[in-house]
Order: C-alpha cells, then sequence, then structure tokens
C-alpha cells in the first residue's frame, strides 16, 4: 500500500434488485507483456492485493459515521498495484534502465523513451546513477510488516495500469467484479430511497469489488480490490428498451481519473481495506467501495412516470464482467401511484 502524502504508514438497497450472472470469464491470461514480475520466480503470477485505482483513504476522525461520511483526510487513488510477498523477499528491476532516485523505502529506476518503474516498501540495494538489469540486478528486500511490494509504472510521468495487456505479464485473471447493491440518493451522502418510489433529482451509488485471482496469504486475504470499469444505463422493465444509453462511471483500465476527482468518482461512505481512523487502524478490516455512478445527479424527471430498470455492469482488466440489474419506479407527477 503506497502513500498518500508521500507514504501510508503502515499502518443499498437491493428490494428488486438482482445479480444477473456472470457475462463473462473469458482472458484468463495475456500472452504477449512487456516486463515480468518484480519477485521470483519472474514467470509465474504473483497474487496482487491492491488493484490500480483502490481507493486510498486516511480519515482524520475517529470512526464513526459522521467522519466516514464528512470527516476530512488524505484520499487518492492507488497508482500502482501491490505485489503480495513475503517480508525480507528478493526485489528485482522488471525492466533495464538507470536508478534516478532512492528515497526511504523506495526508489526509481528509469527506463528510458519516458519510462518509469517505482519500487516500494523495500530496503534498497541501488545507488542513484547505478545500471539495472531486468530480472537480474537486485533492488532491495521488502520491508519488515509490509508484506508486499507497490509497483507503480509512469509513461511520461503518467501512472498508467500495470496490469493492462502488453505491460506486466503474465497474469491471469478467469473471475468477474460483482456489484452487490445500488442504491437511490437525494444527496451522495444521503440514505438510500425505496426504489419502489423514485422522483426528482436523485444520486445513484453501485456498491462494486473484485478479488485477487491467486489467494493472497497472511492478514489480507479475501479483501476487495477495485475494478477495472464501471458502466450503467437504464432500460424500461417491461421491454428492455434502452433509455438512457450506456455510460462509463469509472475506467482505469489505463489510467486515472483527474487529480482531485476522488469523491467525485466515489461516495462517501467508501473506505479502503484496513482504512486508517485518526488513531484507529482497522485491522483485518475489509473496504467499501462506493461508485457514483452519476456525479451531480440524475433527473429522473427526463423520463416519463414508468418503471425502469437500473443495469450496472462491472468489468476486470481481462474483460470478465457482471451485471446487476436494479428494477424502479419513476413517479414525479403528484399523488401516489395507484391512488
Amino acid at each position: 500500500m503506497k502513500s498518500l502524502a508521500i507514504v501510508i504508514a503502515a499502518a443499498t438497497l437491493a428490494v428488486a434488485g438482482s445479480a444477473a450472472g456472470s457475462g463473462s470469464a473469458q482472458a484468463a491470461s495475456n500472452t504477449s507483456y512487456a516486463y515480468g514480475w518484480p519477485v521470483k520466480p519472474f514467470d509465474r503470477p504473483h497474487p496482487v492485493r491492491g488493484n490500480f485505482g483502490d481507493p486510498r483513504t486516511i480519515f482524520a476522525g475517529p470512526p464513526t459515521e459522521r467522519t466516514l461520511l464528512s470527516g476530512p483526510g488524505a484520499f487518492q487513488f492507488h497508482d500502482g498495484i501491490d505485489i503480495s510477498a513475503p517480508d525480507g523477499t528478493a526485489v528485482y528491476a522488471v525492466a533495464s534502465g538507470t536508478v534516478a532516485s532512492v528515497m526511504h523505502q523506495w526508489l526509481v529506476v528509469d527506463s528510458g523513451s519516458g519510462r518509469s518503474f517505482q519500487y516500494w516498501h523495500i530496503a534498497s540495494s541501488v545507488s542513484p546513477g547505478q545500471h539495472v538489469e531486468a530480472a537480474v540486478t537486485l533492488l532491495g528486500h521488502i520491508l519488515r510488516g509490509c508484506g508486499h511490494v507497490h509497483l507503480t509504472e509512469l509513461n511520461g510521468g503518467v501512472a498508467v495500469n500495470p496490469l493492462e495487456s502488453g505491460h506486466l505479464g503474465p497474469y491471469e485473471d478467469t473471475s468477474a467484479p460483482v456489484t452487490t447493491s445500488v442504491g437511490f440518493r437525494t444527496s451522495v451522502t444521503g440514505s438510500d430511497l425505496m426504489p419502489e418510489l423514485l422522483r426528482g433529482r436523485l444520486e445513484l451509488v453501485a456498491s462494486v469489488h473484485d478479488m485477487s485471482t491467486l489467494p493472497v496469504i497472511g492478514e489480507w486475504h479475501d479483501l476487495p480490490v477495485a475494478p477495472a470499469l464501471i458502466e450503467w444505463r437504464i432500460q424500461r422493465a417491461s421491454t428492455g428498451k434502452v433509455v438512457v444509453p450506456t455510460r462509463v462511471a469509472y475506467d482505469v483500465r489505463n489510467h486515472l481519473p483527474a487529480f482531485g476527482n476522488f469523491w467525485r468518482v466515489y461516495a462517501r461512505g467508501t473506505h479502503q481495506n484496513m482504512s486508517v481512523f485518526g488513531k484507529h487502524y482497522s485491522y483485518m478490516q475489509p473496504g467499501v467501495y462506493l461508485y457514483r455512478l452519476t456525479p451531480g445527479g440524475f433527473d429522473t424527471r427526463s423520463l416519463p412516470d414508468s418503471v425502469y430498470e437500473l443495469v450496472v455492469t462491472a468489468t476486470d482488466i481481462r474483460g470478465n464482467h457482471s451485471t446487476y440489474v436494479q428494477r424502479f419506479s419513476v413517479h414525479n407527477r403528484p399523488g401516489v401511484v395507484g391512488a
């Protein structure tokens, strides 16, 4: 888990909702990749306990609902991946180049042509200016208490997803992310409304998560990670006719959302795995990943009063996807439905 400022100390309603089976468990692995893993064996997949785009949250207040919904803190998108490995594991360069800098717990290797790599949570064994060879040069060892190495790939100074095809490999994924609920709220921090009667402008919020394909050993086992893509559409419940075409709510297949847009992408109530609340560290507690499908709200008055379905599709970096359907009724005319 990499830093928010510089380093993070190691420290809903589905009444009519249904998960409409996995759409795909297709692309298992990428056969073509640019570089191998930073830990041995270099040519075999390793467990990834933190995905590109995961929420990274440190709250300044105690673990209360008020802190969660409105408290200050440090919040950002995870700009790399966390590769699970035991403390003391040797970490090697994934690409040849020159060591650009060595800082406390992390270092940067410049591989030329605008590409560089950051390796976090290691005790360094190299010096600035030193040439390194891919899969040969020992960069350092994973620090005690970290249990992973964080890898960031930068292209022209911009973080890109290392798990995108043509980057890190081999990488396998055969399971799809899941949407567990969809909520309709009058505000992004409000309570979920009953989908049987909705009116006016609403926030649409989906709870979505993925899981590591390979089992993560230790206290980070069975903790969620973020998907790569979330899309949604609205269709008539009676005919399936699409009335709001597919829109993208979240996409980190290549790049992260714009800096500063954390709470425009994630809804309040979101917090990372083992999140920090003031002096409290949520040891072994899973995170909650809530996504704003419509930042700024969706006006139900743009639809005639009727019964609709909100269809949310969550996809991982290999194209495995699942779909969740939430039925809801729009009634903006005065009076009560059926009166």
